[in-house]
Protein backbone atom coordinates (compact mmCIF):
# COMPACT_ATOMS: atom_id res chain seq x y z
CA UNK A 1 0.00 0.00 0.00
CA UNK A 2 1.61 3.45 -0.99
CA UNK A 3 0.86 6.96 0.52
CA UNK A 4 0.09 9.71 -1.79
CA UNK A 5 2.12 13.23 -2.10
CA UNK A 6 5.58 14.02 -2.77
CA UNK A 7 6.79 9.99 -2.79
CA UNK A 8 4.36 9.80 -5.89
CA UNK A 9 6.76 11.61 -8.49
CA UNK A 10 10.24 11.72 -8.40
CA UNK A 11 11.82 14.46 -7.03
CA UNK A 12 14.03 16.73 -9.42
CA UNK A 13 17.81 16.18 -9.12
CA UNK A 14 18.81 20.08 -8.39
CA UNK A 15 22.35 18.82 -7.11
CA UNK A 16 24.33 20.44 -4.55
CA UNK A 17 22.88 23.34 -3.09
CA UNK A 18 24.39 26.71 -1.42
CA UNK A 19 22.88 30.11 0.06
CA UNK A 20 22.22 31.09 -3.47
CA UNK A 21 19.24 28.91 -3.40
CA UNK A 22 17.69 29.71 -1.20
CA UNK A 23 14.07 31.14 -1.85
CA UNK A 24 12.33 34.15 -0.77
CA UNK A 25 10.24 32.16 1.97
CA UNK A 26 13.96 30.75 3.03
CA UNK A 27 13.26 27.13 1.81
CA UNK A 28 16.70 25.69 0.66
CA UNK A 29 15.27 23.64 -1.97
CA UNK A 30 11.83 25.92 -2.57
CA UNK A 31 9.69 22.46 -2.17
CA UNK A 32 8.01 23.54 1.18
CA UNK A 33 4.59 23.05 2.08
CA UNK A 34 3.58 26.02 -0.52
CA UNK A 35 4.82 24.23 -3.48
CA UNK A 36 2.99 20.68 -2.79
CA UNK A 37 -0.38 22.75 -2.92
CA UNK A 38 0.57 24.13 -6.22
CA UNK A 39 0.01 22.61 -9.63
CA UNK A 40 2.78 21.03 -11.42
CA UNK A 41 2.40 24.15 -13.70
CA UNK A 42 2.88 26.66 -11.03
CA UNK A 43 6.19 24.85 -10.21
CA UNK A 44 8.07 26.03 -13.36
CA UNK A 45 9.11 29.59 -11.83
CA UNK A 46 10.71 28.59 -8.65
CA UNK A 47 13.00 25.78 -10.85
CA UNK A 48 13.69 28.77 -13.38
CA UNK A 49 14.73 31.09 -10.22
CA UNK A 50 16.97 28.25 -8.57
CA UNK A 51 19.02 27.65 -12.13
CA UNK A 52 19.38 31.56 -12.68
CA UNK A 53 20.71 31.86 -8.81
CA UNK A 54 23.37 28.83 -10.13
CA UNK A 55 23.87 30.54 -13.10
CA UNK A 56 24.68 33.65 -11.27
CA UNK A 57 26.93 31.81 -9.01
CA UNK A 58 29.08 30.39 -11.02
CA UNK A 59 29.20 33.36 -12.99
CA UNK A 60 30.63 35.23 -9.90
CA UNK A 61 33.12 32.11 -9.11
CA UNK A 62 34.43 32.48 -12.99
CA UNK A 63 34.75 36.07 -12.53
CA UNK A 64 37.17 36.31 -9.25
CA UNK A 65 39.08 33.31 -10.36
CA UNK A 66 39.58 35.07 -13.92
CA UNK A 67 40.44 39.07 -12.03
CA UNK A 68 42.31 37.07 -9.24
CA UNK A 69 44.19 35.42 -11.77
CA UNK A 70 44.95 38.64 -13.48
CA UNK A 71 46.03 40.30 -9.88
CA UNK A 72 48.32 37.60 -9.20
CA UNK A 73 49.93 38.20 -12.70
CA UNK A 74 50.40 41.36 -11.94
CA UNK A 75 52.34 40.78 -8.30
CA UNK A 76 54.44 37.90 -10.21
CA UNK A 77 55.19 40.03 -12.09
CA UNK A 78 56.09 43.13 -10.31
CA UNK A 79 58.41 40.94 -8.02
CA UNK A 80 59.85 38.99 -11.00
CA UNK A 81 61.03 42.30 -12.70
CA UNK A 82 61.78 44.04 -9.12
CA UNK A 83 64.26 40.85 -8.52
CA UNK A 84 65.96 41.56 -11.56
CA UNK A 85 67.27 45.04 -10.29
CA UNK A 86 71.16 44.78 -9.21
CA UNK A 87 71.66 44.69 -5.49
CA UNK A 88 74.78 46.75 -4.11
CA UNK A 89 75.90 45.14 -0.67
CA UNK A 90 77.57 47.41 1.81
CA UNK A 91 76.36 50.64 0.35
CA UNK A 92 76.04 52.27 3.52
CA UNK A 93 78.56 53.54 6.33
CA UNK A 94 79.19 51.15 9.01
CA UNK A 95 79.37 53.98 11.52
CA UNK A 96 77.50 53.48 14.88
CA UNK A 97 73.78 55.71 14.59
CA UNK A 98 75.48 57.98 16.71
CA UNK A 99 78.11 59.25 14.22
CA UNK A 100 75.28 59.52 11.70
CA UNK A 101 72.24 61.78 10.94
CA UNK A 102 69.55 61.02 12.99
CA UNK A 103 66.59 60.05 10.74
CA UNK A 104 63.77 62.22 11.32
CA UNK A 105 60.20 60.30 11.59
CA UNK A 106 57.19 60.78 8.41
CA UNK A 107 60.00 62.92 6.88
CA UNK A 108 59.68 61.21 3.62
CA UNK A 109 62.45 59.18 1.92
CA UNK A 110 65.88 60.83 0.28
CA UNK A 111 67.68 58.94 -2.23
CA UNK A 112 71.50 59.36 -3.16
CA UNK A 113 71.31 59.16 -7.21
CA UNK A 114 75.09 58.64 -8.35
CA UNK A 115 75.73 58.23 -12.24
CA UNK A 116 79.40 56.87 -12.49
CA UNK A 117 82.56 57.23 -14.97
CA UNK A 118 83.30 53.52 -15.08
CA UNK A 119 86.93 52.73 -16.43
CA UNK A 120 85.71 49.51 -17.99
CA UNK A 121 84.41 48.15 -21.46
CA UNK A 122 81.24 46.82 -20.39
CA UNK A 123 78.56 47.87 -18.14
CA UNK A 124 79.24 48.02 -14.31
CA UNK A 125 75.53 48.36 -13.13
CA UNK A 126 72.47 46.48 -14.13
CA UNK A 127 71.74 43.01 -15.08
CA UNK A 128 74.54 42.84 -17.44
CA UNK A 129 76.79 44.08 -15.34
CA UNK A 130 80.03 42.01 -15.91
CA UNK A 131 82.56 44.29 -13.07
CA UNK A 132 81.30 45.39 -10.15
CA UNK A 133 79.89 48.83 -9.36
CA UNK A 134 82.83 49.70 -7.21
CA UNK A 135 86.43 48.58 -7.83
CA UNK A 136 89.03 51.29 -5.86
CA UNK A 137 90.19 53.52 -8.27
CA UNK A 138 88.09 51.96 -11.01
CA UNK A 139 85.21 54.36 -10.98
CA UNK A 140 84.10 57.98 -10.63
CA UNK A 141 80.62 59.26 -9.95
CA UNK A 142 80.38 61.94 -12.36
CA UNK A 143 77.15 62.62 -11.67
CA UNK A 144 75.31 63.13 -7.98
CA UNK A 145 71.97 64.28 -6.73
CA UNK A 146 70.03 63.98 -3.60
CA UNK A 147 66.07 63.44 -4.40
CA UNK A 148 64.14 63.80 -1.90
CA UNK A 149 60.61 62.52 -1.87
CA UNK A 150 57.85 64.07 0.51
CA UNK A 151 56.12 62.05 2.93
CA UNK A 152 52.63 62.90 1.41
CA UNK A 153 54.19 61.89 -2.11
CA UNK A 154 53.03 65.01 -3.63
CA UNK A 155 56.58 66.05 -4.79
CA UNK A 156 59.75 65.59 -5.39
CA UNK A 157 62.92 67.89 -5.42
CA UNK A 158 66.57 66.96 -6.35
CA UNK A 159 69.77 68.56 -5.68
CA UNK A 160 72.87 68.70 -7.82
CA UNK A 161 75.78 68.45 -6.30
CA UNK A 162 78.96 68.93 -9.20
CA UNK A 163 81.52 66.89 -9.13
CA UNK A 164 84.08 69.27 -8.49
CA UNK A 165 82.48 70.27 -5.10
CA UNK A 166 85.12 70.88 -2.78
CA UNK A 167 84.49 68.98 0.83
CA UNK A 168 85.88 67.31 3.22
CA UNK A 169 86.00 63.30 2.48
CA UNK A 170 86.13 61.18 5.69
CA UNK A 171 90.23 59.87 5.72
CA UNK A 172 90.98 61.61 3.20
CA UNK A 173 91.22 65.26 3.99
CA UNK A 174 89.26 67.55 1.21
CA UNK A 175 88.98 66.76 -2.28
CA UNK A 176 86.53 66.73 -5.23
CA UNK A 177 83.20 65.20 -3.91
CA UNK A 178 83.39 62.93 -6.94
CA UNK A 179 86.65 60.99 -5.33
CA UNK A 180 85.10 59.53 -2.71
CA UNK A 181 83.18 57.41 -4.92
CA UNK A 182 86.71 55.91 -6.41
CA UNK A 183 88.72 55.86 -2.80
CA UNK A 184 85.86 54.18 -0.99
CA UNK A 185 82.70 52.89 -3.01
CA UNK A 186 79.37 53.79 -2.34
CA UNK A 187 79.83 53.72 1.29
CA UNK A 188 82.29 56.43 1.40
CA UNK A 189 80.10 58.53 -0.50
CA UNK A 190 76.98 58.37 1.21
CA UNK A 191 79.34 58.89 4.61
CA UNK A 192 80.67 62.14 2.88
CA UNK A 193 77.12 63.31 1.86
CA UNK A 194 76.04 62.56 4.99
CA UNK A 195 78.52 64.36 6.59
CA UNK A 196 78.38 67.27 4.22
CA UNK A 197 74.55 67.87 4.79
CA UNK A 198 73.52 66.50 7.92
CA UNK A 199 70.45 64.25 5.67
CA UNK A 200 70.20 60.57 6.41
CA UNK A 201 70.39 58.45 2.96
CA UNK A 202 68.00 56.05 3.06
CA UNK A 203 69.10 54.81 -0.28
CA UNK A 204 71.23 54.90 -3.00
CA UNK A 205 70.87 54.09 -6.60
CA UNK A 206 73.78 53.81 -9.59
CA UNK A 207 73.77 54.09 -13.09
CA UNK A 208 76.98 53.56 -14.99
CA UNK A 209 76.86 55.56 -18.61
CA UNK A 210 76.23 52.44 -20.59
CA UNK A 211 73.18 52.00 -18.73
CA UNK A 212 72.35 55.44 -19.32
CA UNK A 213 72.43 55.05 -23.02
CA UNK A 214 70.48 52.22 -23.37
CA UNK A 215 67.74 53.22 -20.59
CA UNK A 216 67.32 56.18 -22.75
CA UNK A 217 66.98 53.82 -26.12
CA UNK A 218 64.46 51.62 -24.43
CA UNK A 219 62.40 54.42 -23.51
CA UNK A 220 62.12 55.64 -27.19
CA UNK A 221 64.27 58.27 -26.81
CA UNK A 222 63.80 61.71 -25.40
CA UNK A 223 62.90 65.33 -26.72
CA UNK A 224 65.37 67.93 -25.10
CA UNK A 225 65.12 71.60 -26.71
CA UNK A 226 68.19 74.15 -27.04
CA UNK A 227 67.61 77.76 -26.95
CA UNK A 228 70.19 79.09 -28.51
CA UNK A 229 72.84 77.53 -31.04
CA UNK A 230 76.03 76.97 -29.12
CA UNK A 231 79.17 76.47 -31.16
CA UNK A 232 81.72 74.36 -30.96
CA UNK A 233 84.83 74.40 -28.86
CA UNK A 234 87.39 72.20 -28.49
CA UNK A 235 86.41 68.69 -27.91
CA UNK A 236 83.09 69.95 -27.35
CA UNK A 237 80.09 69.61 -30.62
CA UNK A 238 78.08 72.27 -32.03
CA UNK A 239 74.43 72.32 -31.28
CA UNK A 240 71.75 73.96 -32.89
CA UNK A 241 68.84 76.02 -31.38
CA UNK A 242 65.50 73.83 -31.39
CA UNK A 243 63.82 70.67 -30.26
CA UNK A 244 66.52 67.70 -30.82
CA UNK A 245 65.05 63.84 -30.45
CA UNK A 246 68.00 62.38 -28.96
CA UNK A 247 68.56 58.37 -28.62
CA UNK A 248 70.93 57.30 -26.08
CA UNK A 249 74.29 58.22 -27.66
CA UNK A 250 73.36 61.32 -28.31
CA UNK A 251 72.10 62.21 -24.86
CA UNK A 252 74.90 60.65 -23.47
CA UNK A 253 76.89 63.62 -25.40
CA UNK A 254 74.11 66.28 -24.15
CA UNK A 255 74.23 65.31 -20.45
CA UNK A 256 78.37 65.16 -20.31
CA UNK A 257 79.61 68.03 -22.18
CA UNK A 258 80.63 70.75 -19.79
CA UNK A 259 84.28 72.56 -22.14
CA UNK A 260 81.55 74.36 -24.93
CA UNK A 261 79.26 75.67 -21.77
CA UNK A 262 79.60 79.09 -20.12
CA UNK A 263 79.76 78.02 -16.35
CA UNK A 264 81.02 74.60 -17.13
CA UNK A 265 80.20 72.24 -14.51
CA UNK A 266 77.31 73.96 -13.17
CA UNK A 267 75.64 74.23 -16.57
CA UNK A 268 76.47 70.33 -17.10
CA UNK A 269 74.51 69.76 -13.97
CA UNK A 270 71.47 71.61 -15.56
CA UNK A 271 72.16 69.71 -18.70
CA UNK A 272 71.31 66.23 -16.66
CA UNK A 273 68.70 67.79 -14.55
CA UNK A 274 66.67 68.97 -18.18
CA UNK A 275 67.51 65.41 -19.57
CA UNK A 276 65.65 63.96 -16.47
CA UNK A 277 62.94 66.25 -16.37
CA UNK A 278 62.21 65.53 -19.98
CA UNK A 279 62.53 61.67 -19.34
CA UNK A 280 60.24 62.45 -16.21
CA UNK A 281 57.52 64.15 -18.15
CA UNK A 282 57.50 61.14 -21.11
CA UNK A 283 57.20 58.68 -17.82
CA UNK A 284 54.25 60.45 -16.29
CA UNK A 285 52.49 61.18 -19.65
CA UNK A 286 52.45 57.77 -20.93
CA UNK A 287 50.00 56.88 -17.83
CA UNK A 288 53.24 54.49 -16.31
CA UNK A 289 53.07 55.20 -12.79
CA UNK A 290 49.55 54.79 -12.98
CA UNK A 291 49.14 51.50 -14.55
CA UNK A 292 50.12 48.45 -12.47
CA UNK A 293 50.57 46.21 -15.98
CA UNK A 294 53.03 49.73 -17.31
CA UNK A 295 54.55 49.89 -14.01
CA UNK A 296 56.02 46.43 -13.98
CA UNK A 297 57.50 47.14 -17.30
CA UNK A 298 59.24 50.50 -16.41
CA UNK A 299 60.43 48.15 -13.08
CA UNK A 300 61.92 46.04 -15.49
CA UNK A 301 63.83 48.86 -17.58
CA UNK A 302 65.23 50.27 -14.74
CA UNK A 303 66.38 47.06 -13.59
CA UNK A 304 68.43 46.10 -16.87
CA UNK A 305 70.69 48.95 -16.62
CA UNK A 306 70.68 50.18 -12.85
CA UNK A 307 71.31 49.05 -9.44
CA UNK A 308 70.53 50.21 -6.04
CA UNK A 309 71.37 49.25 -2.36
CA UNK A 310 70.07 45.71 -0.83
CA UNK A 311 67.95 47.59 1.90
CA UNK A 312 65.60 48.07 -0.97
CA UNK A 313 63.32 45.27 -1.07
CA UNK A 314 61.24 44.14 -4.10
CA UNK A 315 58.01 45.31 -2.34
CA UNK A 316 59.74 48.50 -1.28
CA UNK A 317 60.36 49.22 -5.06
CA UNK A 318 57.23 48.41 -6.33
CA UNK A 319 55.15 50.59 -3.39
CA UNK A 320 57.19 53.35 -4.01
CA UNK A 321 57.21 53.57 -7.93
CA UNK A 322 53.57 53.24 -7.21
CA UNK A 323 53.04 55.86 -4.28
CA UNK A 324 53.97 58.60 -6.73
CA UNK A 325 51.50 57.73 -9.54
CA UNK A 326 49.76 61.18 -8.33
CA UNK A 327 53.13 63.27 -8.80
CA UNK A 328 52.55 65.92 -11.50
CA UNK A 329 55.32 67.66 -13.80
CA UNK A 330 54.63 70.47 -11.73
CA UNK A 331 55.55 68.86 -8.37
CA UNK A 332 59.00 67.95 -9.29
CA UNK A 333 61.49 70.60 -8.74
CA UNK A 334 65.42 70.63 -9.87
CA UNK A 335 68.13 73.27 -8.39
CA UNK A 336 71.76 72.97 -7.89
CA UNK A 337 73.16 72.90 -4.39
CA UNK A 338 73.71 76.82 -3.54
CA UNK A 339 76.96 77.98 -5.43
CA UNK A 340 79.71 79.60 -3.38
CA UNK A 341 82.12 80.22 -6.35
CA UNK A 342 84.97 79.10 -8.32
CA UNK A 343 88.37 78.32 -6.99
CA UNK A 344 92.08 76.48 -7.77
CA UNK A 345 93.38 74.50 -5.39
CA UNK A 346 96.59 72.39 -5.68
CA UNK A 347 96.33 72.91 -9.09
CA UNK A 348 92.73 71.86 -9.71
CA UNK A 349 89.25 73.89 -10.89
CA UNK A 350 86.93 73.16 -8.24
CA UNK A 351 83.47 74.50 -6.92
CA UNK A 352 82.49 75.88 -3.77
CA UNK A 353 79.13 75.68 -2.08
CA UNK A 354 77.52 78.72 -0.39
CA UNK A 355 77.80 76.78 3.13
CA UNK A 356 75.43 79.47 4.91
CA UNK A 357 72.88 78.87 2.05
CA UNK A 358 72.80 75.57 1.58
CA UNK A 359 72.67 74.70 5.80
CA UNK A 360 68.79 76.34 4.76
CA UNK A 361 68.15 73.93 1.84
CA UNK A 362 70.07 70.70 3.77
CA UNK A 363 67.28 71.38 7.13
CA UNK A 364 64.61 71.94 4.44
CA UNK A 365 65.13 68.45 2.89
CA UNK A 366 65.93 66.71 6.42
CA UNK A 367 62.39 68.34 7.64
CA UNK A 368 60.57 67.78 4.58
CA UNK A 369 59.76 71.26 4.45
CA UNK A 370 60.78 71.19 0.47
CA UNK A 371 57.84 73.30 -0.77
CA UNK A 372 57.76 75.92 2.09
CA UNK A 373 61.79 76.76 0.77
CA UNK A 374 60.90 76.88 -2.49
CA UNK A 375 58.22 79.11 -2.08
CA UNK A 376 60.03 81.34 0.14
CA UNK A 377 63.42 81.00 -1.71
CA UNK A 378 62.34 80.57 -5.44
CA UNK A 379 64.38 83.44 -6.72
CA UNK A 380 67.40 82.35 -5.20
CA UNK A 381 67.47 78.75 -4.88
CA UNK A 382 68.83 78.13 -8.49
CA UNK A 383 65.95 76.32 -9.68
CA UNK A 384 66.24 74.93 -12.77
CA UNK A 385 64.14 76.96 -15.45
CA UNK A 386 62.81 75.88 -19.29
CA UNK A 387 66.23 77.81 -20.75
CA UNK A 388 69.21 75.68 -20.63
CA UNK A 389 72.07 75.87 -22.52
Amino acid sequence: MTSKGRGDEPEEDTGPLSIFDRDEHGDEDGDGPAEEAAAQGAGEAPRRRRRLRRLLAWTLAVLLVLFGGAFGAVLWAADHYASSVRRIPDAFPTLPASEQPSAVPHSGQTFLLVGLDARSDGPTTGKDAGAPAWRAGAQRSDTMMLMHISADRKSVSLVSLPRDTWVPVPGHGKAKINAAYSWGGPALMVRTVQDLTGIRIDHVAVIDWSGFRALTDAVGGVDITIPRTIEAKGDAREWLAGTHHMDGAEALLYVRERHGLPNGDLDRTKRQQNFLRSLMIKTMSSGTLSSPSKLTGLLGTIGDVASVDDRLSNGDLYDLAWSLRDVRPDGVHFMNAPFGGFDTVDGQDVVLLDDGAAGVLWNAVRTDRMDAYLAEHRTSTGTLGTDVD
